[in-house]
């Protein structure tokens, strides 16, 4: 049961920059589609570009592909990053003490991310740490469901709770500012991990005031 003295009792983390380090993976999956699609490839250097946005909208908006094109990149990045992408995962240090503690202290907690729900699951597998969650929620594979406003209910929900009675008992976690602006307009607190790819400058703008450094850091703003 989760201590009368805790602020929160729901628990919602972003994968990709806050629960692992992901970056090489999704980088390699990009290219792929993009040079499988004939495109120039951008500069990916900058891992705040495509890491943290919905990927069709990285398509769009980063690439320039018609939406069309878009839809088919997408479709080729999921299969690679389902061969090869998704091992290219390493845990944050101390995310794993973080998890149990968390579930230690008897809270619900949930991934909730834009990535197809089905290689989040699986990325926790691979990483060890699936036993830690209660609920995995990330979006459809037709796209739908890729924002945090709608993932932020969906999470509560399956978690047992609902947005309208439970914001005030939930915080969002993330190294974005689409994690950020998904917590404002749900009206849900959130905590900012620096140590994450987003900006900071970009999370502020969104509203974010709390940050962590780290992710042992996280305890102390939640216990």
């Amino acid at each position: 049961m989760v201590s009368l003295m805790n602020k929160y009792k729901y628990v919602l983390f972003d994968l990709d920059g806050t629960i692992s380090e992901s970056a090489p993976g999704i980088r390699q999956s990009l290219e792929y589609a993009i040079r499988s699609m004939n495109k120039p490839l951008p500069n990916l250097d900058d891992y705040t570009l495509y890491i943290g946005p919905p990927l069709i909208d990285t398509f769009l908006n980063l690439c320039r592909f018609s939406r069309e094109e878009g839809l088919e990149a997408t479709k080729i990045y999921r299969e690679y990053y389902n061969a090869k992408g998704k091992y290219h995962n390493r845990l944050y240090d101390g995310m794993k003490e973080v998890l149990i503690q968390l579930r230690t202290n008897g809270f619900k907690v949930a991934v909730c991310s834009s990535k197809y729900e089905k290689f989040a699951e699986e990325i926790l597998e691979i990483l060890g740490i699936s036993e830690y969650f209660d609920a995995v929620c990330g979006s459809n594979l037709d796209g739908s469901r890729k924002d945090k406003k709608d993932l932020i209910p969906y999470a509560l929900k399956s978690l047992g709770g609902e947005l309208e009675a439970d914001r005030q008992a939930a915080v969002m976690i993330g190294d974005t500012f689409f994690d950020a602006r998904g917590a404002r307009q749900c009206g849900v607190d959130f905590i900012g991990a620096e140590y994450g790819y987003g900006s900071i400058i970009a999370m502020r703008d969104e509203g974010a005031e709390v940050f962590v450094k780290s992710p042992t850091d996280i305890l102390t703003e939640i216990l």
